[in-house]
């Protein structure tokens, strides 16, 4: 008896699951009409038709499961592929594959990695590793024209000058210029980190003689900034003078400043002595708060003076100063360093990350702006160590050589890399604020070197990249 209700219940069980099965495909295959443009008949005999989807076109199950197949990521990956407007001549197309863009998403992944895990440049690397990822999803369409919010977010800020500026004017709302103005000096030192920029121009002119390899006097200025080590300076002219190199050259710029423990240190040992590294400097003298006001003002004035083309970037530097230091407006100043700054930074790098897509990346010029930005970087990096060495011929109170590697604009990991290595070598040296001095110097003059690059460069660019986008 058990077992014969244990069977009836199993039939029951069965005829319902076969009728509901037959249900949903009655009502499915209603819904879907069949190839020819006939309903499908059902076991219902009915006749489904949906108000307004008259020149909808009609899509069989089969068709249906087909689709669904065909727009799925690995499938994609596998098979798919795509024409993308060429970099130099947008009239003609480039092929992307689908491992191609598996390729970069793996990279942004890898910029996530090394941003969350390994602690470089968290803020600005783990946005753009996801700005990676986002827009090499294939079918996303997160870089769509007019509808992707990645291309809204680039269009809006990044491919401009607008998001670059207002970081300026965030970094000079928490940057105190009162080691500079305590010790001008060392505002040369500075200056000479930019020998890492022209530096570079030169090596690019080598890079040409490598087969496959060729960039012009635009992309040249705008691979050579990377030395300053400062991002922002580094989008701001890449956007006039190489717009299609913009990704590469803002990864490599985020990277190298991100890499400042590991890069600068070597050089640092190679370049000094012992005792060199050893040199205790005096402490600072106080700074007056009326010298802080004036700082940013005469900065700003002087730029408008003598290189009015720099006078953006510093300009909002400046200002972003002066509202720190004028202490009236202490809300406007705290969102300027904080809450805008993080807003900012956010957009910029989900921006930057928008760029870094297989036809811009994957080519011998890109592989070519990475070498030469360490190149760049290095330089920077000795030109301010042996400028101290130098001042030191003819300076009474000597320059301790390792604040001179700070003279790259990487605020303020490189003053702290030359506060470390000198406690390295004595506990007792703190270079930290001497190196401060230096280090906003770099801000500055990478922001001059700029100008002077978009006041020879800047219009025959501009009527190159017009041309190109007619």
């Amino acid at each position: 008896m058990i077992g014969n209700k244990k069977n009836k219940r199993h039939i029951i069980n069965l005829t319902v699951a076969m009728m509901a099965i037959a249900l949903v495909y009655s009502v499915v295959s209603t819904a879907f009409a069949s190839s020819d443009g006939s309903p499908t008949p059902s076991i219902f005999n009915l006749d489904v038709e949906i108000p307004g989807s008259e020149n909808v076109p009609n899509v069989s199950i089969g068709e249906f499961l087909v689709n669904t197949v065909e727009n799925t990521g690995i499938n994609s990956i596998i098979n798919g592929s795509e024409e993308v407007p060429d970099l130099i001549d947008p009239s003609k197309t480039t092929t992307v594959l689908g491992w191609q863009r598996l390729l970069m998403m793996a990279i942004g992944f890898l910029i996530i990695y090394l941003g969350a895990a390994k602690g470089f440049e968290p803020l600005l690397l783990i946005p753009i590793g996801f700005g990676t990822v986002f827009v090499n999803i294939p079918g996303g369409g997160m870089y769509a024209e007019h509808s992707g919010m990645l291309r809204i977010i680039y269009d809006a800020g990044v491919g401009n000058e607008f998001f670059p500026m207002l970081i300026f004017m965030g970094i000079g709302a928490m940057t105190d210029f009162g080691p500079l103005i305590a010790n001008p000096k060392t505002a040369l030192l500075g200056g000479a980190a930019q020998l890492g920029v022209f530096i570079t121009l030169f090596g690019v002119a080598v890079f040409n003689l490598v087969p496959g390899i060729e960039y012009n006097m635009f992309e040249a200025a705008a691979i050579a900034i990377i030395g300053g080590a400062d991002g922002p300076t580094s989008i701001y002219l890449a956007g006039k003078l190489a717009p299609h190199m913009m990704a590469v050259i803002a990864v490599a710029a985020y990277s190298y400043m991100a890499l400042v423990p590991m890069i600068q240190p070597p050089i640092m040992k190679l370049l000094t002595t012992k005792n060199e590294r050893q040199i205790k400097m005096k402490q600072l003298r106080p700074v007056s708060k009326i010298e802080k006001i004036m700082f940013p003002i005469s900065l700003l004035i002087l730029s408008i003076l003598l290189i009015p083309t720099a006078a953006p970037l510093i300009g909002m530097l400046a200002f972003g100063n002066f509202v720190k230091e004028i202490g009236v407006v202490e809300r406007i100043s705290k969102t300027m360093e904080n809450e805008l700054l993080n807003i900012v930074s956010i957009m910029l790098s989900l921006g930057v990350g928008s760029q870094m897509t297989p036809e811009k990346i994957m080519n011998p010029n890109a592989v070519g702006i990475i070498v030469l930005g360490l190149l760049a970087f290095a330089v920077a990096t000795a030109g301010g160590v042996l400028m101290a060495k130098l001042m030191n011929l003819f300076l009474k109170d000597k320059i301790n050589p390792l604040i001179g590697s700070a003279g790259v604009s990487a605020v303020p990991m490189a003053a702290r890399v030359s506060n470390k290595v000198g406690l390295d070598y004595d506990p007792g040296n703190f270079l930290l604020m001497h190196a401060m001095g230096p280090n906003v110097a770099g801000v500055i003059g990478t922001a001059i070197a700029a100008g002077v690059f978009i006041a020879t460069y800047g219009d025959a660019a501009a009527k190159v990249i017009t041309a190109v986008a007619k």
